[in-house]
């Protein structure tokens, strides 16, 4: 396992710097995507990339540094009732030869701009998704079950197919080496990219992994009555009120409902 992850790794820090040679920037605005359509494809000058105004994150150093290169945007409806946005950013010059996708925090709903940053920086070519949805919440999932399967894992799967044939179509070449790199609700992603599509990626950072989600999110949010195994204290979150991680057998129900 240990040289697994040294392995990927290696493959994070290590480049090959290649050119475009397949397609110009303007010819991705007809490329046929599996599962969707390509929305805008447009050449970034050095250093002049602005993220909207909301999500996204980053500062303006960050985007400062970036070299020139294709932002690809898309919209893929694996279902009737999708509608996933990615970006696809590809380096003008001195390509890697690999792809790094990128993943969320929290609830998603915006493409993780700052990431994307990070990753063409270094040589790679980067992809991202809003999983399917723009709020902050989970109030898309509600009475949307096609949507919640594209934030659970669908969305990061059909990005990664998608990102794919976009870099064939630009460089002329897929990726040797494929990556996905999160935290938090990124490290979830991680994990289920791993375990549902195992061939979609040669190596994984999933750091702080957000899992088990539904448990981390029903304790957050209240909906499970808190507890408290026998002879331990209850935990404490901040000063807004006490939860703990679901009950284990034996143990004893605490007397009030979190206040979150």
């Amino acid at each position: 396992m240990a040289a697994v992850l040294l392995a990927a790794l290696a493959g994070l820090t290590q480049a090959s710097p290649l050119t475009a040679a397949g397609a110009s920037c303007d010819d991705l605005k007809s490329l046929t995507l599996p599962s969707g359509h390509v929305d805008a494809a447009q050449v970034v000058a050095p250093g002049t990339f602005r993220p909207p105004t909301t999500g996204g994150g980053g500062t303006r150093t960050a985007y400062a540094a970036l070299p020139a290169f294709c932002r690809v945007s898309a919209t893929l409806t694996p279902s009737p009732d999708s509608d996933i946005k990615i970006e696809v950013w590809l380096p003008s010059a001195g390509w890697n030869a690999k792809l790094q996708a990128v993943g969320n925090g929290g609830w998603a709903g915006t493409i993780s701009y700052s990431a994307l940053a990070a990753a063409v920086a270094k040589g790679y070519a980067a992809v991202s998704t809003d999983t399917g949805h723009s709020t902050e919440g989970a109030s898309f999932a509600l009475g949307h079950p096609e949507k919640f399967i594209d934030y659970s894992y669908r969305s990061e799967h059909e990005m990664t197919v998608a990102a794919k044939s976009v870099i064939a179509r630009f460089y002329g070449s897929r990726p040797r080496l494929s990556y996905f790199n999160g935290c938090s609700t990124g490290g979830r992603q991680a994990l289920v990219e791993a375990s549902r599509y195992p061939d979609d990626f040669d190596g994984i950072v999933a750091g702080a992994a957000a899992n088990p989600k539904a448990h981390l999110d029903a304790c957050a949010s209240g909906w499970l009555r808190p507890c408290t195994p026998p002879g331990r204290a209850s935990c404490r979150r901040q000063s807004t009120g006490r939860f703990t991680l679901p009950c284990s057998p034996g143990a004893t129900p605490a007397t009030a409902r979190p206040t979150v």
